[in-house]
């Protein structure tokens, strides 16, 4: 146990010392404070601008429009033909313009004209468009007040209850998202470069034949454990850093933003999860990292085989968008209990929707699973393949070795 505690040390101490560990750990506070610097600069230097006011001509061939002509910052300029308006269109006058045929009350139909190429017309157009027709429409029938209802008839406040019928302390929130998905993108970074150097320094063992020195003083088992502990408290003290750091950064960045912030809470449930699923990810990633290593020659050839696993646990980013979706899609379950992929992936989840608890237990579980089993199996490997130097042993030659252990 000495001897793993000496491995653990030596490795631990070189893993914070590297110039990536240390830029992934100052990287979030510092970059954060950057942006609420700047930001609260630009803030006092800048003065408050003005609104831009957009014109829309409108030829009106029925004769009933000509009230409401302010729709929020649009106003709209009436025009006694075609010809005027695309006269004022061409001086710049208006951005474009529409046209209510005599017919309008039995077709509906109006005629934009503009000379931006688009298959739609803009949803923010759009909504301008409805509400000075309706508006006209029902002027002299309904009062102002259900005049803007029958505009804009829902706006959806959402409160979540508990099982007492109370407000839920966890809402819903943007911000609560937001965070949730930066640390899961800082996480699958976290953990590509934890893997990255891992494979690097093995390989230079390899090369260097340093790693035979160190077995004849110390067993393969203490090797690895004391690596794999290693970065795991290394990838530890990484998210405490980041989670010191965010209160404060909230707060300033609130400040900033005139207290827009004060509402974001991050529940107790993401603080915990997030600590467990970073160490286990790092343990996670260690194991794979050293498995690699035991059958690559070198550290670029380790690297190359390392994307595999890299990159396949950054799928749950790409795909994020789709949560929206289909949140509770049985892909999202599998993902977030696929070892490689629990980590992001719930992480995620936990910012969009509730998780059931026995998919966290279960996924936690799986990943217990995968690190003690995959480690037995690397030391295994290791025991017989790591001093192959210059040669990287096939998969059938892997089975072989393990079978005859």
């Amino acid at each position: 146990m000495n001897k793993t505690y000496l491995i653990f040390k030596h490795e631990f101490l070189n893993t914070i010392k590297r110039i990536s560990w240390i830029i992934m750990t100052l990287i979030v506070p510092v970059l954060a404070l950057l942006g609420i610097g700047i930001f609260a600069l630009v803030a006092t230097l800048s003065e408050p601008q003005e609104v831009a006011i957009r014109s829309i001509g409108f030829v009106d061939e029925i004769g009933i429009f000509n009230d409401q002509t302010t729709q929020g910052y649009t106003k709209l300029i009436p025009y006694n033909s075609k010809e005027e308006a695309v006269q004022a269109m061409v001086i710049g006058e208006v951005s474009e313009y529409i046209v209510i045929p005599s017919n309008y009350t039995s077709t509906s139909t109006i005629e934009r004209f503009t000379f931006e190429k688009e298959l739609t017309t803009p949803p923010a157009t759009y909504a301008v468009i409805k509400s000075f027709l309706t508006k006209n429409i029902l002027k002299d029938k309904v009062q102002p007040e259900i005049s803007n209802l029958i505009v804009a008839p829902l706006n959806l406040e959402v409160t979540r209850i508990n099982e007492t019928g109370n407000a839920a302390l966890e809402q819903g929130n943007v911000g609560y998202l937001i965070i949730t998905g930066v640390f899961s993108l800082l996480l699958g970074i976290s953990l590509m470069f934890g893997a990255t150097s891992l494979i690097s320094g093995l390989g230079d063992e390899k090369e260097s034949r340093l790693i035979e020195v160190l077995f004849s003083s110390v067993s393969i088992r203490q090797l690895l454990i004391g690596k794999v502990l290693a970065l795991g408290i290394a990838g530890l003290l990484q998210v405490l850093v980041w989670l010191i750091s965010v209160p404060l950064l909230l707060n300033l960045a609130s400040n900033s933003l005139g207290g827009s912030l004060n509402d974001i809470h991050i529940p107790v449930n993401f603080l915990i999860l997030g600590i467990i699923y970073f160490i286990l990810g790092y343990l996670l990633f260690a194991v794979l990292s050293l498995g690699v290593g035991a059958i690559s020659s070198n550290a670029r050839e380790g690297g190359q085989l390392s994307m595999f696993y890299t990159l396949f646990s950054f799928a749950p980013l790409w795909f994020s968008s789709l949560l929206f979706i289909f949140p509770n899609s049985p892909v999202w379950v599998v993902m977030s209990i696929f070892p490689i992929t629990a980590p992001i992936q719930t992480m995620i989840r936990l910012g969009i929707s509730d998780i059931p608890l026995w998919q966290i237990i279960t996924s936690i579980g799986v990943l217990l699973f995968s690190i003690i089993g995959g480690l037995y199996l690397v030391i295994k490997i290791f025991r017989l393949n790591m001093l192959m130097h210059g040669k990287r042993p096939g998969f059938a030659e892997i089975i072989r070795s393990l079978k005859n252990i």
